[in-house]
């Protein structure tokens, strides 16, 4: 039996834990708050540190140091954090939805989250290249699209 179909995400040890991300880079997009309505909104903008080729973290080691806001997942924070996408494995896991078809633990491919429409990749704007006063011209609805399970 696979680790993840084993163990809470409690049980799980780091390795494990860390095994568990799809490397979309979804909850590396910046949120925009309504400051009246306090609604939040998702953007197509990535985070500075994120490679938006790779969809991987340029300096995952000390993120939190170089972006203080940075927000390190746990198995109780992904239960009570709006904004993590519904296509994340750990927000899954923890719903009791099991990892979808493709996650790269189930596919044996890491370009399954690529091909499915999942990952960021070649779909974002660097933090660095958005002008003041532009951010809500990047709202975007697709970081929020999850595919349809196959049957």
């Amino acid at each position: 039996m696979a680790f993840w179909d084993d163990k809470t995400l409690d049980e799980m040890t780091e390795t494990e834990w860390e095994a568990l991300c799809d490397g979309c880079g979804r909850c590396c997009l910046m949120k925009l708050e309504d400051e009246d309505t306090g609604e939040l909104y998702r953007s197509d903008v990535r985070c500075r540190l994120l490679d938006g080729k790779s969809c991987r973290c340029s300096d995952y080691p000390h993120r939190h140091d170089v972006v203080p806001d940075c927000i390190k997942l746990t198995p109780e924070n992904v239960r009570t954090i709006e904004w993590i996408p519904r296509s994340c494995a750990y927000r899954r896991l923890a719903e009791g939805r099991g990892l979808a078809w493709w996650h790269p633990l189930i596919s044996g491919d890491p370009n399954t989250v690529v091909d499915a429409g999942i990952s960021v990749r070649n779909r974002t704007v660097a933090e660095t290249e958005v002008k003041p006063g532009t951010w809500e011209d990047h709202i975007a609805e697709w970081p929020e699209w999850e595919p349809p399970e196959r049957i």
